[in-house]
């Protein structure tokens, strides 16, 4: 994963560094989005311009995510922080490769089906 945004993310200087689940979740939406445009468009080192547009999204809106430590899988938040057109395209990605993930991924997998169990969390701000 060397040659992906994440692995190239910097230090982030001045600013708090990213939440242990929120980094496991970046390496997760990244393999997803490689094994889906691997399979559909042909990205065999790199994803496509398209899927490249979605995974920088995706990576962006993990970075804002007003949870933090306490986020659970996106589908089980009671926020939804993408437009419209990514999350549809988020999903359709999520489709494909959710259940691949467990023949390229047996580990990531697991943990996020773990993690589908848990209540969502409050939304920040509110009792």
């Amino acid at each position: 994963m060397r040659d992906t945004p994440l692995a190239n993310e910097p230090r982030r200087p001045g600013r708090t560094p990213l939440p242990p689940n929120i980094r496991k979740d970046k390496i997760a939406v990244t393999a997803m989005v490689r094994i889906s445009c691997s399979a559909r468009h042909g990205g065999k080192k790199e994803p496509c311009a398209s899927c490249r547009e979605l995974l920088e999204y995706a990576l962006q809106r993990l970075d804002l995510c007003p949870f933090g430590e306490n986020k659970t899988a996106c589908s089980q938040c009671p926020i939804h922080c993408y437009k419209p057109d990514m999350r549809s395209r988020i999903q359709d990605v999520m489709r494909f490769a959710g259940p691949r993930m467990v023949f390229y991924h047996p580990w990531m997998a697991l943990r996020h089906w773990a993690r589908r169990g848990a209540p969502p969390p409050p939304r920040p701000g509110r009792v």
